[in-house]
């Protein structure tokens, strides 16, 4: 049974893995405070609502905050007596190592993208995740990530408008049923949802045109589906894509000790 941790800016997703499906997904906010006490009380108790029972032999971690790896690798260590495979670390190998600038260091989220694409779509893939950015991935045919975009996330554009423009409300992103506003919630919503469209529009293009092979692009990330609504904006939405590519990199390393 292998758990599965994805730690990102704003939230960490717990998932467990028992070899042939996952058991339950847990979601909770990122701080680098967290104990690894305070890990396990949370995470066994919402395990009980699911009646799991637990034994968790592998974990293996993504995480986009350094802080927070030290009380993970603990609670790995303390309540299920594994080392876990931090994703970025020397110990923990890739299938397909990335091809970047030297010294360059790859979000691990990104590398779980590249591992994923490649197992589910042979590579030539250009990853959109909407987290607290919206990250391009760009996987090369031999399934490596050759590099991409990092753009704002929509949420954080919104809190930065809301922030900055002291007369301007905070809203929730959604479709709007028009593109010309005729309030200013309307108006909020209109730019952001019709830029953000522009924007993965635009990148995904020039990406594929500098790429200058077909390319298949794969949505993941909360809002994928909403945006999703507008236009011909990804081939396929994969909501688990980088859990996913956290068991690829997990097999990979325990075939090859």
């Amino acid at each position: 049974m292998l758990l599965a941790i994805d730690t990102g800016n704003t939230n960490t997703v717990f998932s467990i893995w028992d070899g042939t499906k996952w058991l339950c997904t847990l979601r909770t906010s990122t701080h680098h405070g967290r104990t690894a006490d305070a890990y396990f009380t949370w995470f066994s108790t919402l395990v009980k609502h699911y009646e799991i029972e637990l034994n968790i032999t592998d974990v293996i971690i993504s995480s986009t905050v350094p802080r927070v790896v030290f009380n993970l690798r603990v609670f790995a260590d303390r309540f299920f007596g594994c080392r876990p495979l931090v994703v970025g670390k020397p110990e923990c190998s890739l299938p397909i190592p990335p091809r970047v600038d030297g010294g360059t260091q790859v979000g691990p989220d990104r590398l779980a993208n590249a591992a994923a694409a490649f197992d589910r779509h042979g590579g030539n893939v250009v990853v959109v995740d909407f987290g607290t950015a919206t990250n391009f991935d760009v996987v090369a045919e031999d399934g490596a990530y050759v590099g991409g975009v990092i753009a704002p996330g929509v949420n954080l554009s919104l809190e930065a408008l809301h922030n900055g423009a002291a007369a301007l409300p905070h809203v929730d992103i959604s479709q709007p049923g028009h593109v010309i506003g005729t309030n200013t919630v309307e108006c909020i919503q209109s730019g952001v949802f019709w830029g953000y469209t522009g924007l993965i529009e635009g990148i995904t293009t020039r990406i594929k045109n500098e790429y200058g092979k077909p390319m298949k692009v794969v949505g993941t990330g909360g809002l994928a589906p909403l945006f999703a609504t507008a236009e011909n904006l990804f081939d396929v939405i994969e909501d688990d894509l980088t859990m996913h590519g956290l068991i690829v990199i997990h097999e990979h390393n325990k075939k090859n000790g």
